[in-house]
């Protein structure tokens, strides 16, 4: 019978490779759980080969076919075909380990030794593979690569999120983020404009008139009519939008205004075709007001952000551009000098700039938080604001009359109810401004002092319920239209303060309504919810 004699040497290098040595292919070869023979026998560090005649131990024969010794090198890392029955194994001090048996190797280290489903974060994140000595780095040592990773990441961000200031935000926006987040990643999204920052393409704002609107430009406007169809429904803006416009030179007057809380705002053929002409990205914020300029080709825009751009529409770029000290909700521009322009927000200042200096001419201060619309009377010498002052003695500051060239108040006890007043606007033909109050109703004032509130015609029967709802009179005076908080759109006569027509317009708050300056029974409305209806 042979015998096997080894020593009990740690060091050796055929121990260390037969008790777990990996083959050409990367498939490591187990030779533990193996009885080996009882005696060893090291001397000239060959195993010994039984002779001719002498018969095999059942343990197999270990023999080259040319009938020599085998090194014990070659031994260690000899196929499986020399030993078809078992394999040696080696005995040592501490216990052994037994490695599974796997399946055949593959073609890669990486993809042999661990499954598909559990690379390593480290290698998912860097794609680089680092192996020691031809071995494949282990699961268990990916993972805690992995785990020191996404510790010192959530101590970064931890660190990051307690340096900075986050601002409030009120939970009816923080909702309308969430609902702009869900369908942006829908299909159905529109391409939006550019980035912040770069100045848009061009618009062609040609001498071409629409061919609705021509019959009407050489002839007095007749008496409004109510309307009863929607003849486009826009869609476009991710966001809700704030406020409309149409364009006021008449002979352009195809072309609509919007803001938006998507940080645009964008220029439509509100008559001809419904389709968006242009889309502004100039603001990193929402964008509150923007405002027409009276000349027709350049639109003034003030959001969130504290910016203010002055847009040329035919080459794109920007004529005018400051920062505000506060976020802006409103726009005006004097009606006689085209190159001044008042601003309020967020702030208990009213600022006026001047384009052709780019500089702030005059401010108006009063003891109030923010400001909500802006109204100018008789040809710009004097204006009226709103603002957002709703307490007992609040009486002295919900409107406020201004002296346009010397800053004072010429009077402020205009209003004498509990209630703010979101939205200012003058009544073409006579001496009067409505009202639009969140006590769900407008009210009537004289433009002339002490500007005193009618108490006999009071326009009720719609909702505000603390949205910016936005009211005006038509062309002709004679009736009056508001948006309301449940997505209705109501219509009133101006002499008699009854409803005149109910539509029902959206499906969120109707903000804004506005009737066009041209055609007698075109309206435009836009809601909380993103879109906009030009009925006729």
């Amino acid at each position: 019978m042979a015998s096997l004699v080894a020593y009990d040497d740690s060091d050796s290098e055929a121990e260390r490779e037969t008790a777990g040595s990996f083959d050409a292919t990367g498939q490591m070869k187990d030779t533990s759980g193996v009885a080996g023979p009882p005696e060893k026998d090291f001397a000239s560090g060959t195993l010994d080969v039984p002779k001719a005649g002498v018969q095999p131990t059942k343990h197999g024969s270990c023999e080259d076919p040319g009938g020599h010794r085998l090194p014990l090198a070659q031994l260690g890392r000899s196929d499986r075909g020399s030993c078809p029955s078992q394999r040696l194994q080696w005995p040592g001090k501490e216990p052994q380990v037994t490695f599974p048996i796997r399946e055949p190797s593959r073609s890669s280290l990486w993809t042999s030794h661990v499954p598909a489903s559990h690379i390593p974060l480290a290698a998912a994140r860097f794609k680089q593979v680092k192996l020691s000595r031809n071995f494949p780095k282990s699961s268990f040592c990916a993972q805690s690569e992995s785990e020191t990773v996404g510790k010192n990441d959530s101590s970064f961000r931890k660190k990051k999120c307690e340096d900075c200031v986050v601002p409030y935000t009120p939970k009816r926006l923080r909702q309308l983020q969430a609902l702009s987040t869900e369908t942006g990643n829908s299909k159905e999204m529109e391409p939006q404009g550019p980035p912040a920052g770069r100045a848009p393409a061009p618009l062609y704002v040609g001498p071409r008139v629409s061919e609705f609107i021509q019959p009407y430009l050489n002839s007095h406007y007749k008496e409004t009519t109510v309307p009863r169809k929607v003849l486009f429904h826009l869609r476009g803006h991710r966001g809700p939008v704030n406020t409309i416009q149409w364009c006021p030179v008449l002979s352009k007057s195809h072309m609509l205004l919007s803001t938006s809380m998507d940080k645009t705002f964008k220029v439509w053929n509100a008559v001809d075709s419904g389709h968006c002409l242009q889309t502004y990205s100039l603001h990193t914020e929402a964008v509150r007001a923007a405002r027409w300029a009276p000349c027709g080709r350049r639109i003034l825009s003030g959001g969130f952000d504290f910016a203010l751009h002055l847009t040329d529409l035919e080459t794109g770029t920007q004529l005018f551009s400051g920062r505000s000290d506060f976020r802006i909700t409103t726009l005006k521009f004097h009606p006689k000098d085209h190159s001044i322009f008042l601003c309020g927000g967020f702030s208990s200042e009213m600022k006026a700039w001047d384009i052709r200096t780019g500089k702030v001419m005059r401010s108006y201060k009063a003891t109030i938080q923010q400001t909500l619309d802006i109204l100018f009377l008789r040809e710009g010498s004097e204006f009226l604001s709103s603002t957002d002052a709703s307490t007992r003695d609040s009486a002295d500051r919900t409107i406020i009359a201004w002296d346009f060239r010397t800053s004072a108040k010429i009077s402020n006890q205009i209003f004498h109810e509990r209630f703010t007043c979101p939205s200012l606007a003058l009544h073409p033909r006579e001496p009067v401004f409505l009202a639009q109050t969140n006590g769900n109703y407008m009210a009537l004032f004289s433009t002339v002092w002490p500007y005193r509130m009618s108490r006999r015609r009071r326009y009720e029967g719609h909702k505000v319920e603390g949205y910016s709802v936005g009211c005006e009179c038509s062309p002709g005076g004679d009736l009056l239209v508001t948006g309301s908080a449940d997505g209705r759109v109501l219509m009133y006569s101006f002499r008699t303060a009854s409803r005149a027509c109910t539509l029902q317009g959206h499906t969120q708050a109707c903000v804004g309504t506005t009737y066009h300056p041209v055609l007698p029974s075109v309206l435009a409305t836009c809601s909380w919810g993103g879109d906009m209806k030009i009925w006729h």
